[in-house]
């Protein structure tokens, strides 16, 4: 495809030779070649951006996988947006798989929704439009004062269940309305995993708890506000029969894995046949990759959004999903101004 005859171009904004995996497989799915652009990081730590090629009056879609380096990520797309608007692109579309910070989008205690401040950084940079995937919250969307295509990764997971999980019977989640769906587009049954594996971070997520309660505090006469008992974690359960069954753990983030090999434990427990764990993002972090491979977890089924082929090294029950053909698509629908609903046929809002 002659992309001076089309009027787009496809930048990866990445410096490192692993994140530009996922771009190489888009452009070959589009038939284009990557711009040309120089990323690179300087010894005292910048971030330094060159655009080879004129960009003048076209589409311009940025590539971004996001790596451990969250913050060096972010900073070559900032930069690189920033560098393709003073060149006078037309419009510049982030493709922003796994979008970061995204589980920073609510306020706790004195904390900052650092995925607004995100949002309004991307805005000031150039960036006109954004195509990502499997927001952690799909509110997030309304963090921009431009248009967002949240893309599912859902059909491809469960195109991997219905071809490589035989004889599937069960599903099961720490993300309940995600499995629901699950179960019911594949005619299964649902059970829930309960306790302290299921949720993390709703503790004091509404900045409520400030101050904090002190002893023999003053407060003002005939002010006495009712006290409220303490939070208490039950300890993790599993509500409904998976004997004999196989267990499919359904989220949209794998990062710290602790909840899901103690959940996987005890579904071995309960007598479940084999356990997988899927989810669009698999960042993987820390010691994540041994502990799977120790555990009782048969396979981790992730995407290729977030580069883990170190990880895969380290632990080959770790599988991939490629999902480079929705992200293609979505880029030609939007150049050639066609609707996206074909991308979101038969999606609702719990897939």
């Amino acid at each position: 495809m002659n992309a001076a005859r089309t009027g787009y171009r496809v930048f990866s904004a990445n410096s490192t030779a692993a994140c530009t995996e996922l771009a190489k497989r888009i452009t070959e799915r589009l038939g284009a070649e990557l711009g040309k652009s120089v990323v690179y990081q300087e010894t005292n730590g910048e971030t330094r951006v060159e655009i080879k090629e004129s960009v003048r009056g076209q589409d311009i879609f940025i590539i971004q996988t996001i790596p451990r380096d969250v913050n060096t990520a972010v900073m070559e797309l900032l930069i690189m947006a920033y560098a393709l608007k003073t060149a006078c692109a037309r419009n510049i579309i982030g493709v922003i798989p796994y979008f970061p910070y995204s589980k920073q989008s609510k306020m706790r205690k004195r904390g900052s929704i650092v995925c607004k401040l995100l949002a309004s950084m991307l805005a000031k940079a150039g960036l006109t439009h954004i195509i990502t995937m499997d927001l952690h919250q799909k509110e997030i969307q309304g963090f921009f004062s431009f248009p967002v295509d949240n893309l599912r990764a859902s059909p491809f997971l469960l195109q991997y269940i219905q071809e490589e999980v035989r004889n599937h019977h069960f599903t099961i989640s720490l993300c309940p309305s995600r499995a629901q769906s699950y179960a019911e587009r594949l005619r299964l049954g649902l059970a829930v995993i309960h306790g302290e594996a299921q949720c993390t971070e709703l503790d004091m997520d509404d900045g409520r708890h400030s101050p904090p309660m002190v002893k023999n505090a003053t407060l003002h006469p005939g002010l006495e506000l009712p006290l409220m008992m303490a939070k208490e974690k039950p300890p993790i359960t599993v509500v409904g029969d998976v004997g004999g069954r196989i267990a499919i753990i359904v989220d949209d983030i794998i990062d710290d894995v602790e909840s899901f090999v103690a959940a996987a434990e005890i579904l071995k427990e309960r007598g479940a046949y084999k356990i997988y764990v899927m989810a669009t993002h698999g960042i993987l972090s820390a010691e994540a990759p041994r502990l799977i491979e120790e555990s009782s977890i048969d396979e981790v089924v992730v995407t290729n959004t977030v580069p883990h082929e170190v990880q895969k090294l380290q632990c080959p029950k770790i599988k991939t999903v490629d999902i480079s053909l929705i992200l293609s698509e979505a880029i030609r629908r939007i150049h050639n101004g066609e609707s996206m609903a074909y991308l979101f046929r038969n999606i609702t809002v719990d897939d």
